[in-house]
């Protein structure tokens, strides 16, 4: 395996990349980083709200990690860069960190008064590697739908009352009209073609509040110029000031009904994040697994390139024998046939350790192997696989309790429980009746012009003036209107929302099973893992054991072959034992591996054992792991 090495030069050279990279990558980071854009231009924060945002194009570009790691055509990476570059570049990683972004805008739709739309997507599961052998972590035994709870019923469908919009809003309305009537009677008009000139404005300002209540004011003014002198004023404009309040009483009444789509959604925030958290452990465990197989294939063609070597060495001896005449013949057949199938275990593991390269980097980078630099280049583990140490692990009991409190998925189904019962709030409202209390307050104002009609006829002096008149007799409530009143609708049967909640409720009692369901199969992914840790370490120690006396076996039929006493088929049948018996042992280490990442995955343990920072990762930047720059390393 590579070794490492830092003169005075390479470590100046060292210093100046780790120094380039704390200064210049976050800066680099933030322009790419996953974001909402504010909307810019226009007139400022009045436009802005009737602007669009902007979402920055995707970046395909990798991490400069790799930079630092790359050396005359070799990719140096170490278990902790494995993590990190598959944090920094991973894309199933990269779609988990726009899921945030789409449920706070799902967060500001509600409180805007929108119903809730189901957003984002579900946890991809990670690469396997070549070989599917070893031991994994049975994930599919934990349901995690990766979502939030929605509204109800589907995407923009809102079960229980339904919520009014919580933004105000304003209306203006203008209206400019010129009439001609013809008269039947001219002794009512005096004319027998009325002409009448209209200009009519109105505007209202109106707002929702989430305990029940709705609000509007309005004032509104029309101008009225006719032909006719039957008028008392001409022309004339009349308005009004105008406040109408209603309040659900019963079904649409309170915060919890109104409001429970904010809340509920507040909740799916927190289930966004920890879906992203379980796209950390889904895909760090993956990218683990990928490295240590590699590993392992590199142990294995060590191994079987060595039966090559040893094979080979067999048929150089058979033959010299056989031209002295003290050996058969077909004895340099049989060590041709090994040598052969020796060589074709050989092609077969370098096989595989191409293709895992290959999946590895896929793994590793946004572009996966489409460049051409990463494309060419042999990646070099620097980790070496070890004697399993004896683990001295806490009590089962311990382990699965630790399991329940940090897995997101047991945290996902009991968040969404929880959102599922705020949901029930609004649903079981329904089943009341509609009860509305109202009331309506209106100033009204007349003024205009007096004609000579209305000076003989004796009108008040105040209605005679211009448009101050008016308001004046507005604001002074000179002609009030007051009413008030209920509204009471009483469902006769009221089938469809009783249907509702009683849908609704068995599915809460259903999600509860499924939450149980998920706390038993957490303890039995505990338990499992456990018992998978302790069988690849017995595995490993029997399977060194098999190596070691498969290695003695062919020491003493070689010295026995060389003596005589010994066949060849012997140290042929040797030479097998001893390649198997290898190409065992290193599948025990790699499996024992496996069973470690399957333990910190079951205990929900897998990014604190590696260091990673789910506030760094959701940034894009792992800067609390430090490559080793590749200009250090000598392979």
């Amino acid at each position: 395996m590579p070794t490492c090495h830092q003169g005075p030069r390479r470590a100046a050279l060292s210093l100046a990349v780790a120094f380039s990279l704390l200064v210049f990558q976050p800066a680099l980071l933030a322009q790419s980083a996953v974001r909402i854009d504010p909307a810019t231009g226009g007139a400022g924060w009045l436009s802005r709200p009737y602007q669009s945002r902007s979402v920055p194009e995707i970046q395909l570009g990798n991490s400069s990690r790799f930079d630092t790691l790359i050396r005359a055509g070799n990719l140096y990476l170490s278990a902790q860069d494995v993590v990190a570059l598959a944090v920094e570049n991973n894309l199933d990683v990269e779609v988990q960190r726009y899921a945030p972004l789409l449920a706070r805008e799902v967060l500001r739709r509600a409180e805007a008064g929108g119903v809730l739309r189901s957003v984002g997507v579900g946890v991809a599961p990670g690469p396997q590697s070549v070989s599917l052998q070893g031991v994994s972590l049975n994930s599919a035994g934990v349901s995690s739908s990766g979502t939030g709870v929605s509204s109800g019923g589907g995407i923009l469908t809102q079960l229980g009352p339904s919520i009014s919009s919580l933004d105000p809003s304003i209306t203006a309305f203008a209206n400019f009209a010129h009439t001609t009537t013809p008269q039947s009677n001219t002794i009512l008009t005096g004319t027998t073609s009325l002409v009448t000139d209209t200009r009519t404005y109105q505007v209202q300002y109106a707002q929702s509040w989430d305990f029940g209540l709705s609000a509007q004011l309005a004032y509104g003014s029309q101008r009225i110029s006719l032909n006719s002198q039957r008028f008392n004023l001409n022309p004339y404009t009349n308005g009004n000031l105008d406040l109408q309040v209603t309040q659900n009483l019963l079904q649409g009444f309170g915060s919890a009904v109104n409001g429970r789509n904010i809340r509920v959604q507040r909740n799916n925030l927190k289930v966004t994040d920890l879906q992203f958290q379980l796209q950390l452990v889904t895909t760090v465990s993956a990218v683990l697994n990928l490295y240590w197989d590699l590993v392992s294939f590199h142990y294995d063609q060590r191994a079987r390139q060595q039966a090559v070597d040893t094979a080979q060495q067999l048929l150089a001896d058979n033959k010299r024998q056989v031209e002295i005449g003290s050996l058969a013949e077909i004895e340099i057949t049989r060590a041709e046939s090994q040598l052969y199938a020796a060589k074709q275990d050989l092609v077969v593991a370098r096989t595989n350790l191409l293709q895992q390269e290959t999946i590895l980097k896929n793994a590793l980078s946004r572009s996966g192997v489409a460049t051409a630099e990463l494309a060419a280049v042999r990646i070099v583990p620097l980790d070496s696989m070890v004697k399993p140490a004896a683990d001295k692990l806490p009590t089962v009991e311990s382990l699965m309790a630790e399991a329940l409190e940090h897995r997101p998925e047991l945290q996902q189904a009991r968040i969404n429980l929880e959102s599922n019962k705020m949901n029930l709030v609004g649903i079981k409202n329904s089943l009341k009746p509609s009860l509305q209390a109202f009331a309506q307050l209106t100033n009204n104002g007349l003024t205009g012009e007096l004609t000579t009609l209305g000076a003989i006829g004796g009108v008040p002096d105040t209605l005679v003036g211009g448009y101050g008149n008016l308001l004046s007799q507005i604001v002074r409530r000179h002609y009030p209107n007051y009413s008030a009143g209920f509204s009471l609708n009483i469902p006769l049967r009221n089938r469809a929302a009783q249907s509702d909640y009683a849908t609704s409720l068995v599915e809460i009692r259903q999600n509860e099973l499924v939450l149980q369901k998920n706390i038993n199969q957490i303890r039995v992914d505990v338990q499992n893992a456990v018992i998978g840790l302790e069988q690849a370490a017995a595995r490993y120690e029997a399977a060194a054991k098999s190596r070691e006396l498969a290695a003695e076996s062919l020491a003493a039929d070689q010295k026995r072959f060389s003596l005589g006493a010994a066949t060849a088929f012997q140290v042929v049948q040797d030479q097998r034992d001893l390649a198997t018996a290898q190409s065992a042992e290193v599948q025990a280490m790699a499996n024992y591996s496996h069973a470690r990442i399957a333990l910190d995955q079951a205990v929900g343990r897998t990014l604190a054992a590696n260091n990673v920072s789910v506030e760094d990762a959701m940034k894009g930047s792992m800067a609390g792991i430090v490559s080793k720059p590749a200009q250090e390393v000598k392979q």
